[in-house]
């Protein structure tokens, strides 16, 4: 056993530097403020609801009037392909649930939180922009003060979501892309129930959790 994984499996958290390249993440980050653009025309001339999630939402409840996207396909790619990385770096068997990402503004706050059981074990990684720190409580009890994580772009950390609070203070930058990917253990009890977060298929918006596929009719 690596002493990375020993470090996770001790903690409930690591960071992985260099998770995916520089240039990849700087790619992403550039696609993701394209289609923050796009969203942003589509919804102020009416061509779209801006409760349709297929070009993402502002009206997200947890850090509201920001960008963010739940299951964008480029991102649920990233959530599939770092899959392997995430399972040498803690020694667990993964079942992938969904992404989700947001590209935060200056005065942003991430409140003091624990995730769904979806967010079992999750990872945060950073596609670029500002830097902003990322806290968590590696107790697991409430209310303890917590450490710092500075991430660059293209490092992640790891971390037990349902079992450590995590928290972002006030942004004092211009902007920050991350991406929020999301698995269960393997292992876990409902885990295969929870595949892909109840949906038929990645890439897919939430409104699809529960359904099931339909095979095409010969």
């Amino acid at each position: 056993m690596s002493l990375k994984k020993s470090a996770f499996q001790k903690n409930k958290y690591s960071v992985l530097k260099n998770a995916i390249s520089k240039e990849m993440a700087d790619f992403c980050f550039a696609y993701f403020l394209n289609k923050r653009k796009v969203a942003r025309f589509l919804f102020d001339q009416k061509y779209i609801s801006p409760f349709t999630e297929y070009f993402g939402v502002w009206n997200d409840n947890q850090v509201p009037n920001t960008y963010s996207h739940y299951a964008d396909i480029a991102m649920e790619t990233l959530l599939q392909e770092v899959k392997p990385v995430m399972e040498k770096h803690t020694g667990l068997k993964l079942s992938p649930t969904y992404s989700y990402a947001r590209i935060y503004k200056n005065g942003d706050v991430l409140h003091r939180h624990k995730d769904r059981y979806s967010c079992e074990i999750s990872t945060t990684l950073n596609l670029g922009g500002d830097d902003w720190p990322i806290y968590l409580d590696p107790t697991g009890k409430e209310g303890h003060a917590g450490i710092k994580v500075d991430l660059k772009p293209g490092d992640m950390l790891i971390y037990s979501g349902c079992d450590l609070e995590h928290w972002r203070e006030e942004f004092k930058g211009k902007h920050c892309g991350q991406v929020f990917l999301h698995y269960n253990k393997a292992n876990s009890k409902q885990a295969k129930e929870n595949y892909l977060d109840k949906r038929p298929l990645l890439g897919l918006p939430s409104w699809f959790k529960g359904m099931k596929l339909t095979k095409n009719k010969k």
